[in-house]
């Protein structure tokens, strides 16, 4: 879907240029080309050229010029071949030489130099990587990244309406595997089938979705734990089955960790459950505009530590949802940082046992003035299937 240019968002980003000096960004991770001009690129060898005053420059596969007239939001699109006959170099040489000949235009230019992680393009499969000539091409450069990481912190309606559409497909595959999770399931299966469901249904969403995708790590009783695969385990009768779960809707994306049980609930796992349902109703509740981040993280770790779960989880308990998964701000207690309106954020508070088993609760937030608004229609906790 062509969606119409978003002025409130490019001009907080030409806004934070200016403070921090910046006459121009060079950038290229897919999500940030993305935030800056509306076009999804298919390989991740796309490039802008965003200046603080004039029309930006989106450097572009030439097999992609249908999708880029259609889509972006910049009428200034120069094309370069995914093979050209008389130079062997890869693709993104060549958008590199695009940009490096647009640069002298401007004074100080800022790229993505402190990019952590980025998402991925439409294909996924073989995510691109920056070349130390990307970066030597601009010796001057100052570090765009923290710009872009506090404009994307704050979303426009119109970023907030496409997170929505993910939030919508991530809860109606959860709806789907709810009516088709048995006992003696695989958690593969299971992934495939929350998996088929994004992409076969989530693609059309709501005329408005030109491609859906999902990422899914699926967990069953005993494989409940962090930072481990999806396996051929079994759904276990009585036990959640645990789904962390992403859906990227055109580059906006959801994160969730949702859970569904099959039959009556173990009384060890329902305890576990009133107790962490109880951190996470609490710090949704604290999630105001104003409200501290580091307080934020200290306030779900220590209403774990209540529960009889010290020093856990492992993993972040909340971060900002946009055109990445996982993306600033990120609660720390030793960090800084407010909760401010228009964030999208996930919270995610967990406890796991010792030898496998355990609970995660997860959906995204919009924060508003009023506090956290709930994205995700699927409900929180584990849900009877």
């Amino acid at each position: 879907m062509a969606w119409p240019r978003d002025d409130a968002k490019l001009e907080r980003v030409r806004a934070l240029m200016d403070v921090a000096g910046l006459d121009a960004i060079v950038a290229r991770a897919p999500d940030n080309v993305l935030y800056l001009t509306s076009f999804w690129g298919m390989k991740g060898y796309d490039a802008v050229v965003f200046p603080r005053e004039g029309e930006p420059t989106l450097l572009c596969l030439a097999a992609s010029a249908d999708d880029a007239a259609r889509t972006a939001w910049t009428d200034d699109v120069r094309l370069f071949d995914l093979y050209h006959p008389d130079d062997p170099r890869p693709p993104q040489a060549r958008a590199l030489d695009l940009a490096a000949a647009l640069a002298p235009e401007y004074g100080t230019v800022g790229l993505e130099l402190s990019l952590g992680t980025q998402a991925s393009d439409r294909m996924v499969g073989e995510p691109t990587t920056y070349t130390k000539a990307w970066f030597d091409a601009f010796p001057d450069a100052l570090d765009a990244t923290p710009v872009l990481a506090e404009a994307r912190a704050v979303k426009t309606e119109q970023e907030i309406e496409r997170v929505r559409l993910a939030n919508e497909i991530a809860a109606a595959a959860m709806d789907h595997v709810r009516g088709v999770i048995r006992p003696g399931t695989s958690e593969a299966q299971i992934a495939a089938e929350w998996l088929g469901f994004v992409h076969g249904e989530g693609t059309g969403w709501a005329g408005k979705v030109e491609l859906a995708l999902g990422y899914a790590l699926v967990w069953a009783g005993p494989g409940i734990r962090t930072f481990t695969s999806t396996s051929n385990r079994p759904v276990v009768e009585g036990e959640p089955t645990l789904f962390e779960i992403w859906v990227c809707a055109d580059g906006y994306w959801a994160d969730h960790t949702k859970n569904v049980v099959v039959g009556e609930l173990t009384d060890p796992y329902r305890e576990l459950e009133d107790g962490l349902r109880a951190v996470y109703d609490d710090a949704v509740a604290f999630c105001v505009p104003g409200a501290s981040l580091a307080e934020l993280d200290r306030r779900v770790r220590e209403g774990i530590e209540r529960i009889g779960y010290p020093g856990q989880p492992t993993h972040p308990i909340c971060h900002g949802v946009g055109t990445r998964a996982h993306e600033p701000p990120y609660a720390h207690k030793a960090g800084g940082g407010e909760v401010l309106a228009g964030m999208v954020l996930a919270i995610e508070p967990g406890c796991y046992w010792q030898g496998g088993g355990g609970l995660r609760i997860e959906d995204n937030f919009l924060i508003t003035e009023d506090g956290a608004e709930k994205l995700s229609p699927f409900p929180d906790g584990i849900v009877q299937a």
